[in-house]
């Protein structure tokens, strides 16, 4: 069985993950770790009844990892408390799988020093959903076949969200610019802003939307749009999990979840 920790245990997503690993016949809940709820049984928490798992405190990382010893560690927290479990992890020699979005340059940069330096594999994306990652290798098709048309991205989350615009757009727009040799990225536009050679980038906050991205390639005459539709976190979650099972065995390094699925390589 490949033991498993789970950092943000008490939110929505972490909840979900834990259900899935509970599901799977590969994996085992040894760790689940949080700030709030400290000392209770995580399935009490979750109301699906008593699983012998106490919360953690994440503020005790070190020595929560110490005492549970898992084979990975998933973490859907925020930026700055993914950078502190990824750290702790790696020098535990734990492989991870990272769901966190919103890193900053420098926050990933040490996130990838700790992963090299302590030779672990981990599994880094924005987005665990199967769906997601074939739609980033349409868009990389697409851009190649219409290079010339005005590209645009809008993306839409639940008002909760507190990153915008949402890892996968900016993924989305990385992918399609790499194709394209590099484009400028504008994030929203206001006043005087006449169009160029540039991916424009536009976040919507509202209600509980699950997520919503839509790639809009617009030519004359004609436009072409390409869109994801999450109905539910249950898409990420079961990405994850199946991600756990994979990089447990795989060679150290950092990956996406394309290495997983075996699907859009980079080129």
């Amino acid at each position: 069985m490949i033991k498993i920790a789970v950092c943000g245990a008490c939110g929505k997503m972490g909840g979900l993950v834990i259900e899935n690993i509970l599901k799977s016949k590969e994996l085992k809940l040894v760790s689940a770790i949080d700030v709030t709820n400290v000392g209770k049984d995580i399935g009490e928490v979750m109301r699906i009844g008593r699983l012998n798992v106490p919360v953690g405190d994440a503020n005790d990382i070190d020595n929560v990892l110490e005492r549970s010893k898992p084979d990975v560690l998933i973490d859907f927290t925020i930026a700055s408390a993914a950078v502190k479990n990824v750290i702790a992890g790696a020098q535990k020699k734990i492989n991870l799988i990272v769901g966190t979005t919103g890193f900053t340059p420098e926050q990933r940069a040490l996130m990838e020093n700790a992963i090299r330096e302590n030779n672990v594999a981990a599994v880094i994306t924005p987005n665990f959903s199967i769906g997601v990652n074939v739609f980033f290798g349409i868009l990389a098709e697409a851009a190649e076949r219409l290079s010339d048309y005005d590209i645009e991205i809008i993306e839409a989350h639940h008002n909760q969200k507190k990153d915008a615009p949402s890892g996968t757009a900016v993924k989305a727009a990385e992918i399609i610019s790499k194709k394209l040799g590099g484009k400028e990225l504008v994030y929203g536009r206001h006043g005087l802003s006449p169009r160029k050679a540039e991916i424009g980038i536009h976040a919507v906050r509202g209600g509980d939307i699950v997520g919503d991205h839509t790639v809009l390639f617009a030519g004359d005459g004609e436009r072409i749009e390409i869109k994801h539709q999450a109905h539910s976190r249950q898409a990420f979650a079961k990405g994850a999990v199946r991600a756990a099972v994979w990089v447990s065995s795989a060679r150290p390094g950092i990956y996406e979840m394309a290495d997983v699925l075996g699907i859009y390589q980079k080129k």
